[in-house]
């Protein structure tokens, strides 16, 4: 699926995943290809992104997510 992790200033990640775990304001919650399409709001804390070149995480102080048809964007 493809992800997009966008702050103000730049790109942190665009790519290809397998599946993220995001800081959810109610938990931590992962996505892996054909999620139900969803709209969250994120806390501050990791994201963890898992591709065929292994794992990155990234910080972030919060934001939004949203999923869609195999599609995540994050802004942070």
């Amino acid at each position: 699926m493809q992800v997009d992790i966008l702050t103000p200033d730049k790109v942190l990640f665009s790519g290809e995943a397998t599946s993220v775990k995001l800081p959810g304001s109610l938990g931590q919650f992962e996505v892996l290809n054909n999620h139900a399409p969803l709209v969250s709001s994120l806390n501050a804390g990791n994201i963890r992104v898992r591709s065929a070149e292994g794992d990155q995480n990234f910080a972030i102080k919060g934001g939004v997510v949203e999923v869609t048809k195999n599609k995540i964007v994050v802004l942070a």
